[in-house]
């Protein structure tokens, strides 16, 4: 699956690294990355490119408990889970949710 697209390039660009809202939780999530075969989801609110590499900011729950931070987007395209091969996936269907709707 892509986990990047021109859309969300675009919407990127447009908010920045960090989202312009005074409440966290009600910011915009442009795109929902997870781990469909264990621990792994990221909201991401916001990013920006740095020569070819994306570096996206979100809310992220790996295991240990949801906290905002970032992650290269090509650590999400590299990973492949060690029992089935398989990466990351992009979830389809949260547009237009807040953080606070998907945590």
């Amino acid at each position: 699956m892509q986990l990047m697209t021109q859309e969300i390039e675009k919407k990127l660009e447009d908010v920045g690294y960090y989202p312009k809202v005074d409440d966290w939780d009600e910011a915009e999530v442009i795109v929902k990355y997870f781990n469909p075969y264990g621990a792994g989801t990221w909201l991401i609110v916001g990013g920006e490119k740095d020569g070819d590499e994306w570096i996206l900011y979100g809310y992220a729950e790996i295991g240990q408990g949801w906290e905002w931070g970032s992650v290269f987007l090509h650590e999400l395209q590299e990973y492949r889970s060690p029992l089935f091969g398989l990466g990351i996936e992009r979830d389809l269907y949260c547009e237009g949710q807040r953080v606070k709707d998907l945590i």
